[in-house]
């Protein structure tokens, strides 16, 4: 499918409504917004299939669909450093930022990296990337050991202190992914939660008020508990 005729079946399915209702939630940018929903988006992907070349030409539109679409059909072993350094300086709404992690990102081999590198810049949408990654890792990634995921507490303690609600709501995602992989990561990210509150910023007590609340609710417990019995 060319990059003419994949533009012109956004274009068809284009929506005011929708562009704003996401405004409303805060998805605003620079670039054009069709207000697309999310499911035609995904099928749209499904039909192309994975294919690299035309995911770059869809994200050089600039339209914040087109882009969304780039990171569903892109190749994960593909990207390389210089590639997504290029296409997060593009990302100015939590909507786009959150499709590119959650979509293509974490599956590539520098997402740790990333982590390390993005959870310590200023830029908001970059920082928020990071912990977002984090929280996309902590769902995902079956392998890897609680160690693994113990060494983004430093990150998370010092990400709660971002007073940018796009930044420390990826934070308290984070914390509270990770406090859901297994009771041990939930009770130290139990007690990371209580550190964090005692630092007294609005933010921080966001964070951990909702760490705090989820992974001690009943809910949250009782798939811990099952998932152990199934060890």
């Amino acid at each position: 499918m060319e990059l003419e005729a994949i533009i012109n079946k956004l274009l068809a399915m284009s929506n005011e409504r929708n562009v704003e209702g996401m405004r409303c939630f805060g998805i605003v940018s620079k670039a054009e917004i069709l207000g697309v929903p999310k499911p035609k988006i995904r099928e749209l992907a499904r039909n192309i299939g994975m294919n690299h070349d035309l995911a770059l030409k869809l994200w050089e539109t600039g339209i914040h669909e087109a882009r969304i679409l780039a990171t569903l059909i892109a190749d994960p072993s593909k990207i390389t450093d210089e590639l997504i350094e290029k296409w997060i300086k593009d990302v100015d709404n939590w909507d786009l930022c959150d499709q590119l992690v959650m979509n293509l990102l974490w599956k590539t081999k520098i997402a740790r990296k990333k982590i390390l590198e993005w959870c310590n810049r200023n830029e908001e949408f970059v920082k928020r990337a990071g912990f977002v990654l984090i929280a996309k890792l902590a769902i995902s990634d079956k392998k890897s050991s609680d160690e693994e995921f113990e060494k983004f507490f430093p990150l998370i303690k010092e990400g709660a202190k971002d007073s940018r609600k796009y930044v420390y709501k990826a934070v308290s995602w984070a914390l509270r992914q990770i406090g859901k992989r297994n009771p041990k990561l939930n009770e130290k990210a139990l007690k990371l939660a209580e550190e964090i509150m005692k630092l007294g910023t609005k933010s921080a007590r966001y964070v951990a008020r909702e760490a705090l609340k989820e992974l001690k609710s009943e809910k949250v417990k009782k798939r811990l508990m099952s998932k152990q019995a199934r060890k």
